[in-house]
């Protein structure tokens, strides 16, 4: 192949679809971390960071949700949402 292929082309297909997926996911992954009593915010950060499923309770199958989702995924959503939350007027 020519010149014109030596970049790598990133390719996403809805990226809203993808946004409003990992929303969804953190939110009832937390939900479930919260109804059995753990550290939601805790027991996220271990498993963001380590990528251990460990880290996340099987409770409303919270486990098998949060890994239907690559975590940089999951980082881009919680980044954009503190940006977007950092940057609205204050009251």
């Amino acid at each position: 192949m020519g010149k014109d292929n030596q970049y790598t082309v990133r390719y996403r297909v809805n990226l809203e679809d993808e946004e409003n997926q990992a929303k969804k996911i953190l939110l009832a992954v937390y939900q479930a971390l919260k109804e059995k009593g753990y550290n939601p915010l805790n027991q996220l950060v271990g498993y963001l960071l380590s990528g251990d499923p460990a880290y996340i309770t099987s409770h409303q199958n919270a486990r098998a949700l949060i890994r239907q989702v690559e975590r940089d995924e999951l980082l881009e959503e919680l980044v954009r949402a503190y940006l977007q939350r950092a940057n609205q007027p204050s009251e």
